[in-house]
């Protein structure tokens, strides 16, 4: 399946956004679809194409799966609740966290996040509601991931041979797989999205999962959720396309109170992008990186040390897992 490329500096987004709408209320008639919000960029886009183009006819869920940042269920449907869209929150952790449960391997953990999202979690949503479509915010870089193999990314299925219809009960639609990050930041805010979500920095579908290095447990995942409120606080202002905190798996040897601590250690990225196909880390100003090590060591229980990756994507990637 080919798909046609709108680079952002061709795209009208006017345009895009009345073609989508259109294109979103044909395909499903007088029937219903619903959507999964994270308040990422791509997900929030495609809930107000959708809401456009189908009004109460979209059901919009934000799926607690246990693996988002601290208070961000309820962040999120605030916003949306401002711009007029109701969300419903849908309590999935102890659903993921079973999923997870003993899982290393990092295809693995997504395949976990995949098929509990989409076969159970949605499924159960499906069946429930009557609905026959899944609105999803794929864009053309997770297709590409995907396809050559770089990094199985969790919404992407028709490029690998896989029927939704088949597999899961439902048709997905894909408004913004045409586009890349800079064209859908693009789209938001012609969408009338505010600037902290058009311009917010990217997240992982997987989420946290996909930044715990080995198994994703309740207490490792409140470890990198901690370890994430300060880096984005930190970095907040520092201009950068995206930055993250990792969990390494192995225990390292760290000194506290005077005795020997087998203690976490934490990664750092911090990345300059346009539209992550390729990416530099930020050369972050010395200070700050002290400080983050300062307050990661000292406010979150059991770290002890903290890196910084220097390597370029590629060959790394953004995400670790």
């Amino acid at each position: 399946m080919s798909i046609t490329e709108i680079p952002a500096d061709q795209l009208d987004p006017q345009q895009f956004i009345a073609d989508q709408v259109a294109a979103i209320a044909r395909r499903v008639g007088d029937g219903l679809a619903i959507n999964a919000l994270s308040g990422g960029v791509d997900s929030s886009a495609v809930t107000m194409l959708g809401h456009r183009a189908l009004g109460e006819r979209l059901k919009t869920y934000f799926v607690d799966n246990a693996l988002m940042r601290a208070g961000e269920p309820e962040r999120v449907v605030g916003i949306f609740r401002d711009l007029g869209v109701p969300v419903e929150i849908v309590d999935a952790r102890d659903a993921f966290l079973g999923a997870l449960a003993g899982v290393t391997d990092p295809e693995e953990k997504r395949e976990a996040v995949t098929q509990t999202f989409y076969r159970d979690v949605f499924g159960r949503l499906v069946r429930e509601s009557g609905a026959k479509f899944l609105l999803q915010g794929t864009i053309l870089t997770d297709v590409d991931e995907t396809v050559a193999g770089i990094k199985r990314q969790h919404n992407v299925f028709e490029q690998l041979g896989i029927d939704p219809s088949e597999a899961f009960g439902y048709e997905i639609i894909e408004p913004l797989v045409q586009l890349r990050k800079d064209g859908v930041r693009r789209v938001a805010e012609a969408l009338g999205l505010p600037e902290e979500i058009w311009n917010r920095m990217p997240f992982p579908g997987p989420a946290l999962a996909a930044r715990v290095i080995g198994e994703a447990t309740a207490e490792r995942l409140e470890t990198v959720r901690q370890c994430t409120a300060i880096v984005e606080e930190e970095l907040a202002g520092c201009g950068a396309f995206q930055y993250m905190a990792i969990l390494h798996e192995d225990r390292v040897t760290g000194i506290r109170h005077g005795g020997r601590e087998f203690g976490m250690q934490v990664e750092l990225r911090c990345w300059d992008s346009v539209d992550a196909r390729e990416a530099t880390p930020t050369r972050l100003p010395w200070e700050t990186l002290e400080r983050l090590a300062d307050r990661l060591t000292s406010e979150v229980p059991g770290v002890v040390s903290v890196t910084y990756n220097v390597a370029k994507k590629p060959p790394s990637t953004m995400e670790a897992v």
